[in-house]
């Protein structure tokens, strides 16, 4: 039985992150997966990024969010994961 693990994850970035597009390119890429959670911009000029899915598919949204769009420039990408609760319906915006 092939069993797919889930899983959540929270991702703040720093660098030129705000300003740039960076939370949309984030929410396309993670809808496109089929990703559930949010991205929003923190005071810190750091974006936050919880989401929730299948393990390997957060894996390719935190290398995503590692790059940016084109215009950012990361200087740091925190991964910390988390227990899978189904606290989302969908990706969006904050």
């Amino acid at each position: 039985m092939n069993y797919i693990q889930n899983a959540a994850v929270k991702i703040i970035v720093s660098g030129r992150v705000q300003g740039v597009g960076f939370r949309y390119y984030i929410a396309r890429y993670a809808s496109e997966l089929g990703l559930t959670g949010y991205a929003k911009n923190l005071f810190t000029g750091e974006v936050e990024i919880a989401a929730e899915g299948r393990k390997e598919l957060l894996d390719a949204l935190a290398e995503k969010a590692g790059h940016g769009p084109s215009g950012s420039h990361i200087s740091s990408c925190k991964v910390e994961w988390l227990d899978f609760k189904k606290k989302y319906d969908k990706f969006e915006i904050l």
